[in-house]
């Protein structure tokens, strides 16, 4: 929600849906709104995941940490394709677009929290 709810004021409402440009550099206020989402999102998602989500992990919180900025950076790339993929190639609304992208990003991300990021040691078990 906090990643939604960033991307919604920043594309709607501070960008207007209008093209930014910066002397020769232009970008799409969608694609704005997601790296502005990302850098909202960091550290409250590491907080959630480590505390509330996987607190059973048994790895080191700079491990932890560093798994996490590995992982979320690879879902920050892919935020950004599928973003420009259903908005620019799909001609998609910028709003419906980010929600197909949290449920793409966010089944990936789930899996690589869980069995990278804050993984946990499983018990061997005897089987005589």
């Amino acid at each position: 929600m906090v990643d939604y709810t960033t991307f919604y004021i920043f594309n709607n409402v501070i960008f207007k849906e209008k093209l930014l440009s910066y002397g020769s550099y232009s970008i799409s206020p969608h694609v704005a709104a997601s790296v502005i989402c990302f850098m909202t999102s960091f550290p409250v998602g590491f907080a959630l995941n480590k505390y509330i989500a996987f607190s059973d992990s048994e790895l080191r919180g700079r491990v932890q940490l560093f798994r996490y900025a590995l992982t979320v950076f690879s879902c920050f790339i892919f935020s950004i394709f599928f973003i420009k993929l259903f908005v620019d190639f799909f001609h998609l609304d910028p709003n419906l677009s980010k929600w197909l992208t949290i449920v793409v990003v966010a089944t990936y991300s789930y899996f690589a929290q869980q069995y990278f990021s804050f993984q946990v040691k499983s018990i061997k078990r005897s089987t005589s």
